[in-house]
């Protein structure tokens, strides 16, 4: 690691679990990357995705956003697919949009379809499913309002899901937003984990939680604290 991070790291106490608000100034304050660094939580959870009732997998709108322009594809025809070119959609498309996906191209970050288009969007599961990228009616993003769903994801809306480990990793904003936009958005995304908790998970919900910005030392939070926390 660099000077940067050792100096960072330095700063923060490994035995610590942070409350919130202090770790999120810690985040922002210990950022000394020349660009915009992105501030990403990562949450182990008490439950077990091996299991399909125990896998985590949900969209939530930040209030503040990601700081990050979303590249949007969506599948589409007729008046649908110009609501969603005028929503601010990137690509639309429809067996177009399939070919050139199977051709490589791959140039986006979330996929939008409407119900009808499904048939059609399944060839790509090879090249969607790994790499997350399919459209799911659980998040929001199979659906026959694409206009609203493209503002949303525009604006802030995330998907995330537990990986094989159990572990949510999701961005929560840049740290040019600063502390306090930084924990609204991180409270926002700690709550809606909360209402997602399985009626079958045992034990601890909230393991381990952590923040970090892209360059720096991960802050290890008080989960006593976020599992106090209600709407």
């Amino acid at each position: 690691m660099g000077k940067r991070y050792d100096n960072a790291q330095e700063k923060i106490d490994r035995d610590k679990r942070y409350g919130i608000e202090e770790a999120c100034k810690l985040v922002t304050e210990l950022a000394a990357a020349k660009f915009d660094e992105s501030v990403e939580v990562s949450a182990r959870m008490g439950v077990n995705p091996k299991h399909a009732d125990q896998m985590l997998r949900a969209s939530v709108s930040l209030p503040h956003g990601t700081g990050k322009n979303v590249r949007i594809a969506v599948f589409a025809k007729g008046d649908k697919a110009n609501l969603a070119t005028e929503a601010g959609a990137d690509v639309v498309g429809a067996e177009d949009l399939v070919e050139k996906i199977q051709g490589g191209w791959l140039d986006f970050d979330v996929t939008v379809a409407t119900p009808d288009m499904m048939g059609l969007v399944g060839r790509l599961g090879r090249v969607l499913g790994p790499r997350g990228l399919m459209p799911n009616p659980k998040v929001g993003t199979v659906t026959m309002d694409v206009a609203k769903a493209v503002t949303e994801l525009k604006a802030g809306k995330i998907e995330f899901r537990t990986e094989k480990t159990g572990i949510v990793h999701a961005p929560i904003g840049k740290v040019s937003f600063g502390a306090d936009k930084i924990q609204e958005n991180l409270q926002v995304f700690l709550e809606t984990l909360h209402r997602l908790k399985p009626a079958t998970a045992k034990g601890k919900y909230f393991r381990s939680v952590s923040l970090s910005s892209t360059m720096g030392p991960g802050v290890r939070l008080d989960t006593g604290e976020i599992q106090s926390l209600r709407d």
